[in-house]
This record gives C-alpha cells, structure tokens and sequence, in this order.
C-alpha cells in the first residue's frame, strides 16, 4: 500500500498567532516547503458525525484575499461534492453563493 503525507509547518510569534505557514506533501511536483498565507483543513469525524476544522492564516494576509480565499474555497468543494455525491443541486447552489459573494465583492470594491 502506497503512503502520502502532507505536513503543515506554523511559525507563531509570541501570541500564538501565525507569521509564516509553509506545507510539503509527498506527492507535491516541487519538492521542499512551500509558503503560504493560509490553511483550511477540514476532517469528518465517523464517531461523532461532525467535522472538524483547522484554519489558519497569517496575520499579513490581507482581509480582501482572506474573503476571496473562503470563496474559492467554497467552489471547490462544490466541485467535490458534484463528483463524491453526484448531488448537481446541491453543487450549483453552492456555486450559485460563490457568484454572489464574488459579486459583493466586486461591488464592494474589494474584489
């Protein structure tokens, strides 16, 4: 049975807040560490039947990013519930909320 691991490395300053955050997995076509702004990593727990969330960012990404960034986020699991459930209402409807923050963001003047 084959293995891969992904590995999330948080530089924190004297608060616990996060400074740099960098990742590696072994299936990444670059090796080494790559440094990002932010994380969001989401766990379903079989036991409990709840999900559990780990999101990070650091504290010089910018709020427009940040917002742009849960967005995208968002798109892309209406992709993965498309293609894991086959559920097309479910999927275009959360892609339907991801054109509508997209365009309160653009009328905003913040994206």
């Amino acid at each position: 049975m084959k293995k891969s691991t992904i590995q999330f490395t948080v530089h924190l300053d004297d608060n616990n807040t996060p400074e740099k955050i960098e990742w590696d997995a072994t299936d990444k076509p670059e090796p080494g560490q790559t440094e990002t702004k932010s994380i969001s990593v989401s766990l379903w727990d079989d036991r409990q039947k709840n999900t559990m969330r780990i999101d990070l960012w650091t504290k010089d990404m910018p709020v427009d990013e940040m917002k742009r960034f849960y967005i995208d986020c968002i798109g892309g699991l209406s992709q993965s519930v498309l293609t894991a459930t086959g559920d097309e209402t479910m999927a275009a409807e959360m892609n339907a909320l991801c054109d509508r923050l997209a365009r309160h963001l653009r009328e905003s003047g913040r994206g």
